[in-house]
């Protein structure tokens, strides 16, 4: 069976594939609690194969602790079998988490042209073509970049996160203001991207993913793109079957 860990900015997930592909275990954890979580997981399934996503700080002891165990871990990164065609100018500074997220897209949707939006620590914006060309696309701060902006850098303005009730086009005060601002100026965003590709490629599928998938999704007008929360995770799982 396939172990993937994401290790992200904010958080590191596990999943377990079994050999028809299918997710059977799911977990969010931390730094500290990753080595006792798998120590759980290799009693429980026969792990065989491993591959890690890392784009946060690496964890003390992870590597080692797969080595004392005999499993054989990939690293992902540019150099493995990828199921596209990287044409970005500098592919050694591309994330893991966006060639994961280009081999989910991939996978979900093997012909056509495609936009992954991640909307997570920082928004990523990842196009391919109906060849399976991976050109690139954009990043733009997250919501809770954006929270945290205003509040660090200013002297008065409170640190917001997204209120369960929907933002406001025109905020009546401070807090509303920046609800309106923050989320609404990300929506707009979005969806200003959307269209600008849909111009130019008519077919275009267009996935939305990540942390605050759920939250920006009740805002978007534009219901084209199809929301998909395990779409990294997938794409590790393809990658490694690929590299096996």
């Amino acid at each position: 069976m396939n172990l993937v860990i994401d290790i992200g900015n904010t958080g590191i997930k596990i999943a377990v594939f079994n050999p028809e592909d299918e997710m059977t275990h799911f977990e969010r954890t931390t730094s500290a609690q990753i080595i006792s979580l798998l120590e759980g997981l290799i009693k429980t399934y026969p792990l065989t194969d491993v591959i890690i996503s890392q784009v946060g700080q690496p964890v003390p002891g992870l590597e080692n602790w797969f080595k004392t165990q005999a499993i054989k871990v990939l690293y992902l990164n540019t150099t493995l079998k990828l199921p596209f065609h990287i044409k970005y100018k500098s592919p050694g500074t591309l994330g893991a988490d966006r060639l994961a997220l280009v081999a989910g897209a991939v996978l979900k949707q093997p012909q056509g042209d495609k936009l992954i939006i991640d909307a997570g620590t920082c928004v990523t914006y990842d196009f391919v073509d109906i060849n399976k060309n991976y050109h690139g696309g954009a990043i733009s701060p997250g919501l809770q970049l954006r929270f945290k902006s205003l509040h660090d850098y200013t002297a008065n303005l409170p640190l917001l996160k997204p209120e369960k009730s929907p933002a406001p086009l025109t905020g009546k005060d401070t807090v509303s203001s920046i609800q309106a601002g923050v989320i609404g100026g990300l929506v707009n965003e979005i969806e200003g991207f959307i269209v600008k590709y849909n111009l130019k490629y008519p077919d275009l599928t267009v996935y939305l993913t990540g942390g605050d998938e759920k939250v920006l999704d009740r805002y978007i007008k534009n219901k084209i793109f199809v929301s998909s929360k395990f779409l990294l995770l997938e794409g590790l799982n393809f990658i490694l079957n690929l590299n096996k």
